[in-house]
């Protein structure tokens, strides 16, 4: 079964990643080993059909391996490495108003969990689950069968879920209140605000906890505490447009929101094992090594 969907992400994945006509699906298909890559990760479920994929998150690891999946429930800064390859995967962006009309539909919108280990969680497929996500890339190669069915196959695939391993996580989407929705959020909150001066205290104050509790929950969840997670935002966007190149480190720096350019250097050393300027040539390097292969395989 794995098989049938691996050809199927194979038949319509262009490069290492592609967005498709069905909505909120997009393939990952990579033949060769490529460097460890930092990823701002929404929530959303991977189906792995071939290869290995490590995400690590401040102290949280997972490690997600053909036939598994690998759920993430909130927006989280992630470092992918590729342990086996060729890796494939279709994804899934969670769509929260379809989920809730799936528990509603259920009557189970209502029921409470334990609250989740981390905000990553991996779990085995079920033979109904593969069947379902492999019929869902397949509709790629009759779209004229993906306004009809793309929606029907997508809730067949949440009905799965909930019936399966992730099904007590997933229930937690819903309720207001949970301590899971509010680290979502606040997340988010963060997200959209990273080049801003934050304190703990306001970040309490806009998930409704104490500092303490919040730090608790929101550490346990990301592998980091709201400081850490903002300053692991402003890393990655600093790497991001420095690989680009149109900037200088001290531009950089100020435009993620560092006062400080010699913190940034530190922190940025820290983080990636070398000065930025640095960094980012080497991995300029590389990337443009890396196409020069992808293209003489095409």
């Amino acid at each position: 079964m794995l098989d049938r969907l691996a050809s199927a992400i194979d038949r319509h994945c262009v490069g290492l990643g592609t967005d498709t006509a069905v909505p909120r699906l997009f393939l990952v298909s990579v033949e060769e080993p490529v460097e460890p890559t930092d990823l701002l990760y929404e929530p959303m479920i991977c189906f792995v059909a071939g290869g290995t994929k490590r995400t690590t998150s401040g102290e949280l690891s997972q490690v997600a391996r053909p036939g598994e999946m690998l759920l993430t429930t909130i927006d989280l800064p992630v470092t992918i490495e590729l342990e086996q390859v060729p890796y494939r995967s279709a994804v899934m962006h969670i769509d929260g108003k379809a989920l809730t009309e799936m528990l509603v539909e259920l009557d189970e919108s209502g029921q409470t969990a334990p609250s989740s280990a981390g905000g990553q969680i991996c779990a085995p497929m079920t033979p109904e689950l593969v069947d379902a996500v492999t019929r869902w890339v397949q509709l790629l190669d009759t779209p004229e069968d993906i306004r009809p069915l793309a929606a029907r196959i997508e809730s067949e695939i949440l009905y799965r879920l909930l019936r399966g391993p992730l099904g007590p996580v997933l229930r937690q989407w819903s309720p207001a209140d949970s301590a899971t929705t509010r680290v979502r959020e606040v997340a988010r909150w963060i997200c959209a605000r990273y080049t801003e001066p934050l304190s703990i205290e306001a970040i309490a104050a806009v998930a409704h906890m104490s500092p303490a509790s919040l730090h608790r929950h929101f550490k346990a969840a990301t592998g980091m505490s709201p400081l850490k997670y903002q300053k692991q935002l402003r890393l990655q966007e600093a790497r991001r447009r420095l690989v680009a190149g149109d900037a200088t480190a001290a531009q950089v720096a100020q435009a993620v929101g560092y006062v400080s350019a010699t913190q940034f250097n530190r922190e940025y050393r820290s983080t990636y094992g070398l000065p930025p300027a640095r960094d980012a040539a080497l991995l300029r390097t590389r990337l443009t090594h890396n196409r020069t292969a992808a293209a003489r395989r095409a």
